[in-house]
């Protein structure tokens, strides 16, 4: 009796290696059931796009990251007439004596029959690192007050959290999913957007009374934690036939980002620190080809990331260099033979990327060996190299994509066509904490996670017990 329980218990534990060596060689496709429909936008008339009572009230407010290091905000908001006010009033929450910022760029544009709003952007410079901050914007009587907190000052153990959403657009499935991000227990102190914001091009001429729609919706949170912004495709707008030929017209005009302060020539990419966090944004719809201002930019700008200031270093974009989705297949693989190799070279923690309405996340490959005639065409694990995550699933009209290349290829370690949100918890220099959040769970709950340990301080710890080794 005893040996039969013994082959009964070996049987089962090689059902389960073997069951292992499955889930390495092509990962987990989840085989949650959720409804596949698109999802409506919602109405005009919805509480989500309320414009703020009073005559001349700010609205679309919203905030991002005004310099390099943290110590600044840039505050935007629009008015729909020309306001007598342009600066804002702002004061530290232990310390009750208020200042006025008047560093304020107000810009209006047209777009085809449509014309903007009067859009504010002031910068308030000189903040003080981890301190809570007020904020009113507006004039007269018509007054709106909204608060946010500066990051740490950078250093390679301090805490953090970011949160990550992606072609989000403005139906009920992107409220769940901002409410589902809200709502969440673990609470993002910055948001790292991935591009896709409005989705206003799906309508007739690329109607623009959807970006204030858009701008009103998120306002709830965008006021109160900096997004940090990436273009996506529906940010490009170029429409000749209607007139309409400058690139990326209502995004740049609408969303200011401090692109200078990392000596970036365009809005479209830029660098900021956060914490113990370097992120870079890159364009994945602007030239990135050799010789290319991006390409100029990026070589210079991963040499200037100090580790041990900055441990962790993110790279956003919008169209993903891995994804087995059939939907946008490979469209990302120009620029992956472009930089794939500084992304292992400089050992990049994880790539977070947009643009296919699903979730998916990558095992440590890279495809660096690949040079058209050798054959080497397959990725491979590589610790050097990042994770990549694509994270489009924010909620949009176009709806999620279903279809997967099968079998799941080597490098995909999780992927479900589902709406959701990412958490990315930085926990010190060494150790960060993901967590993939499903719109239809609790908000606490995890469809998929991951822990990361720093690539820079696990080769630099692998580097001292070779040496040590070696004594």
């Amino acid at each position: 009796m005893g040996l039969h329980k013994f082959l009964a218990g070996f049987t089962y534990v090689l059902i389960f290696i073997s069951a292992l060596i499955r889930f390495s060689e092509g990962g987990l496709t989840s085989n949650y059931v959720r409804n596949n429909g698109l999802s409506r936008d919602m109405p005009l008339d919805s509480d989500v796009f309320r414009v703020p009572s009073g005559y001349n009230a700010p609205q679309q407010v919203h905030i991002t990251q005004g310099d390099h290091q943290g110590k600044s905000v840039i505050i935007s908001w629009i008015t729909a007439n020309e306001s007598e006010s342009k600066s804002v009033l702002y004061w530290a929450a232990n310390n009750q004596t208020k200042k006025t910022s008047g560093n304020t760029n107000v810009v209006k544009y047209n777009y085809y029959n449509y014309t903007s709003g009067y859009i504010h952007h002031c910068t308030i410079k000189n903040l003080e690192f981890d301190t809570k901050y007020y904020y009113i914007v507006g004039a007269g009587n018509v007054t709106r007050e909204f608060s946010f907190v500066t990051p740490p000052r950078p250093g390679p153990d301090v805490p953090y959290t970011f949160g990550l959403i992606g072609d989000l657009g403005q139906t009920y499935d992107s409220n769940r999913t901002l409410t589902h991000y809200e709502l969440n227990p673990i609470k993002g102190q910055t948001l790292l957007f991935v591009g896709d914001l409005s989705y206003a091009d799906s309508y007739p001429f690329h109607d623009n009374t959807r970006w204030d729609t858009w701008g009103r919706f998120i306002e709830r949170n965008a006021a109160y934690q900096p997004w940090i912004w990436t273009a996506g495709n529906h940010e490009i707008d170029f429409v000749p036939e209607i007139g309409e030929t400058e690139p990326f017209k209502p995004y740049t005009h609408r969303f200011f980002v401090p692109y200078k302060a990392s000596e970036s020539t365009s809005p479209l990419w830029y660098s900021i620190k956060r914490a113990s966090a370097y992120i870079i944004v890159l364009s994945s719809y602007s030239a990135y080809g050799k010789y290319t201002p991006q390409y100029k930019w990026l070589t210079n700008e991963l040499t200037k990331v100090d580790r041990t200031e900055t441990p962790w270093l993110i790279v956003v974009m919008h169209c993903p260099m891995y994804s087995s989705y059939v939907h946008h297949y490979m469209e990302g693989e120009s620029m992956r033979v472009m930089y794939e190799q500084w992304f292992v070279e400089y050992k990049v923690d994880v790539v977070f990327a947009g643009h296919v309405h699903a979730y998916e996340r990558s095992e440590r490959i890279s495809n660096i060996a690949y040079d058209v005639v050798n054959g080497l065409c397959t990725p491979l694990r590589n610790e050097s190299a990042p994770v990549y995550i694509t994270i489009g699933d924010g909620g949009n009209q176009e709806g999620l994509v279903t279809e997967m290349t099968e079998p799941q290829p080597s490098y995909s370690d999780f992927r479900e066509a589902s709406y959701g949100h990412g958490i990315f918890d930085i926990k010190n220099r060494t150790h960060a904490y993901f967590g993939w959040h499903r719109n239809q769970d609790g908000f606490a709950v995890e469809a998929d996670s991951m822990w990361f340990l720093n690539r820079y301080w696990k080769s630099l710890q692998e580097l001292r017990t070779q040496n040590y080794i070696n004594m």
